[in-house]
């Protein structure tokens, strides 16, 4: 008669090798999957997409995993736009989709075949500055510049959200037009970050060019 401890000792080594056992019979076909799938991940599906990009058409064959960030920087030598965080918060790569700003680098750049699409370089150049561009080296809206082109972008786009009547978090009637206030234009560009802190020039110089266009 075997006593407690023999017992026990026996019925652990049968638990461990039963699961060794398991382990052993289980682990070729688990390595061979993960190997597959590792395999299968590295090879790029390619997509033809036709972009137009301030005012003309591009077509590219790209890698479905490509972000629109990407393809006008990389792909297209847009290099105005910034890619910042690349998570979205910074807003440094925003760009005008449809007359809408979005941020390039969490968007693919194949979910925008057709689209129409302007970045800093179609909003203005060095001879004929864009209102808003003249607006933002007037009231020294920037230090470093690397957010700039994103803050600019989306200047553009809040005046246009604020003339279509369409309200934010701020607007204290909804159903009302909202007020071309300072208030407005601080909540519609807090998702634009600038790490020199020019915050008060930029707001400045959005609200003058407001009021140009109203007067």
């Amino acid at each position: 008669m075997h006593g407690p401890g023999e017992f026990e000792l026996s019925r652990r080594g049968i638990l461990v090798g039963g699961a060794a056992s398991v382990a052993m019979t289980a682990a070729p076909p688990i390595a061979e999957a993960q190997e597959a799938a590792s395999a299968g991940a590295g090879a790029p599906v390619l997509a033809r997409v036709t972009l137009k990009v301030n005012g003309k058409p591009h077509t590219l064959e790209l890698d479905t995993r490509t972000t629109l960030l990407d393809a006008l920087r990389e792909h297209l030598q847009f290099t105005g736009t910034k890619k910042g965080c690349d998570h979205g918060q910074c807003g440094a790569c925003t760009v005008i989709v449809d007359g809408r700003r979005i941020n390039s680098c969490l968007s693919l750049a194949v979910m925008h075949e057709g689209d129409s699409v302007t970045t800093i370089e179609g909003l203005g150049t060095a001879e004929k500055l864009h209102p808003m561009q003249a607006a933002f080296v007037k009231h020294d809206g920037y230090q470093c510049g690397y957010c700039t082109p994103g803050q600019i972008c989306s200047a553009v786009a809040v005046l246009d959200e604020i003339r279509a009547g369409i309200p934010s978090h701020v607007t204290g009637d909804v159903a009302g037009k909202p007020a071309m206030s300072a208030e407005e234009i601080r909540e519609r560009m807090s998702g634009n970050i600038c790490r020199c802190g020019a915050y008060s020039n930029i707001v400045e110089a959005i609200s003058e060019v407001a009021a140009r266009r109203k007067a």
